[in-house]
């Protein structure tokens, strides 16, 4: 019964458990392979957050990211062969093919709707002031 508890307020341990695996993988990865996953972590955390609330799609695009770095290590396929000419784009379409919504998905529609909210009215008139 504590354990449900604990976990509704700290999310799952099962969850925790499964990220620290991930990281522990991460970590362990040959240079140049580290250094590069790091970065692109770093950049899909800021950028791909997922904001649906489910933890699953996080740890599956997790495990998957660390599986594309160990299989690139073991084969010693240049970073640059995986990652492409842009490495943005390579990051935004890994975060891309994974269910849920993104932090910049929120945005993009709060943008939308602000600027479709001001559609047809007028600007003020100086002389009004």
């Amino acid at each position: 019964m504590a354990a449900k508890w604990y976990e509704l307020l700290t999310g799952s341990l099962e969850d925790k458990k499964a990220y620290r695996q991930y990281q522990a993988r991460i970590k362990a990865l040959p240079e140049p392979y580290g250094s590069a996953a790091k970065a692109f972590e770093r950049y899909l955390m800021v950028n791909g957050g997922i904001t649906d609330g489910d933890p699953a799609v996080m740890m599956t695009m997790l495990g998957d990211f660390a599986d594309l770095w160990e299989r690139a290590a073991a084969d010693r396929t240049p970073v640059q062969d995986i990652v492409g000419d842009d490495p943005v784009e390579f990051a935004e379409a890994f975060a891309a093919a994974y269910a849920g919504k993104r932090w910049i998905d929120k945005e993009r529609n709060r943008l939308t709707d602000t600027i479709k909210g001001l559609e047809g009215t007028a600007p003020e008139d100086e002389e009004e002031r």
